[in-house]
């Protein structure tokens, strides 16, 4: 039986997603638990790494297990078994063909900042950015990044395709938290971090929406900020 399990994760105990030679990825710690329900070797299959750092309130992953147990009973008996810091959402028995991974349609994204009076409990959750910010500067800047761009300014490391689309990107205030919501199709690594940090640097006003926009649409390197990992969380993810 394959099943799709929907799940979140405190990231600042973990050194990402991925399986570590360590043991400190979330993907050991649900094949831990999974393997010792089993008495074999179960195997997870993520939609997406996260980095160390990065939260998750609804990553995804599928994993094949044959096991006379009901869903919810799975569910009570693995929460009871994972890490305080992971916890199961929800499970659901899906089509054996289908992969967490390739059946995505979107991913949302919510990159946290707060200013102000520095809060040591923010640390692990929010980015501290004691600078004078600009909202509608912000929020000009991030509709550059709507519909389909080449991202290679805005990724790490090399790939064969840097193409993306962008289908909605909002950059709200509320009292001292600044929260910028990305969502789309497929994000590459550092892509959200990178987005975020260049609405930043226009917002304090280092730099400008048309160098963003340049940076968008010319294959020189241009590079702008990448803000820390501990504000960024996986907050959805839809299927075909």
């Amino acid at each position: 039986m394959r099943i799709l399990a929907r799940i979140s994760y405190d990231g600042s105990k973990f050194l990402g997603f991925q399986r570590l030679e360590n043991g400190q990825g979330v993907q050991n710690e649900l094949e831990r638990v999974l393997s010792i329900l089993a008495k074999k070797e179960v195997v997870v299959k993520g939609a997406g790494r996260t980095d160390a750092g990065v939260h998750a309130l609804d990553q995804c992953v599928h994993f094949d297990l044959d096991l006379p147990i009901s869903l919810k009973k799975l569910k009570y008996v693995m929460n009871r078994m994972l890490s305080p810091y992971v916890a199961v959402q929800s499970l659901k028995k899906v089509d054996n063909d289908f992969h967490a991974r390739f059946q995505v349609k979107e991913k949302t994204y919510v990159y946290k900042i707060y200013f102000g009076k520095k809060n040591p409990f923010y640390k692990d959750y929010a980015y501290f950015f004691p600078y004078a910010l600009d909202l509608e500067k912000m929020q000009e800047c991030a509709r550059l990044f709507l519909q389909d761009h080449d991202f290679h300014n805005f990724v790490s490391g090399s790939r064969d395709s840097f193409q993306s689309s962008i289908y909605s990107i909002k950059v709200k205030k509320d009292l001292n938290f600044i929260t910028i919501e990305v969502c789309g199709k497929s994000f590459y690594r550092y892509m959200v971090r990178s987005i975020v940090g260049a609405i930043l640097d226009v917002g304090r006003g280092v730099r400008t929406c048309l160098e963003v926009a340049e940076a968008l649409n010319t294959s020189e390197e241009k590079r702008f900020t990448v803000v820390p990992a501990e504000g960024l969380y996986l907050t959805k993810i839809v299927y075909l």
